[in-house]
């Protein structure tokens, strides 16, 4: 199982160019076997995204929900109290953006490795990345 960042999933649905070589091999992979963790906090920067149009989608946003509920073998992991208390005391390095870092936080708790484009994330020895 893995873990995909924000950005991963909007770039899977919308544009998979953008993904690496080997991002798009451990989704496909993931897809295959056990499936992928999607965080719920993702659908909450989705939707700002698409608020303040920074993410134009000509659907609603419960239709895009939909559709990528549809797209993969998604598993919705909610912030689990470890989860919480992890993302809280992850160091610096991680950023301070709290979306991030619940990401991060149950990506590590999931013991799954996060597919990210984030060098931040990448660069922390926190969590095992993939990209």
């Amino acid at each position: 199982m893995i873990t995909l960042d924000t950005h991963v999933i909007i770039w899977d649905a919308l544009n998979p160019a953008l993904l690496s070589k080997t991002a798009r091999k451990a989704i496909d992979r993931a897809n295959d076997a056990d499936g992928i963790i999607f965080c719920e906090i993702s659908l909450w920067e989705i939707a700002m995204l698409a608020k303040r149009n920074r993410l134009i989608i000509d659907i609603s946003y419960i239709e895009f929900i939909n559709l990528l509920k549809a797209s993969n073998n998604y598993h919705f992991k909610g912030l689990s109290p470890e989860a919480a208390e992890l993302s809280a005391n992850l160091p610096a390095e991680i950023n301070r953006d709290p979306a991030d870092r619940m990401i991060c936080a149950t990506a590590i708790v999931n013991n799954s490795s996060l597919v990210t484009a984030d060098k931040n994330l990448r660069r922390a020895g926190s969590v095992k990345t993939i990209w």
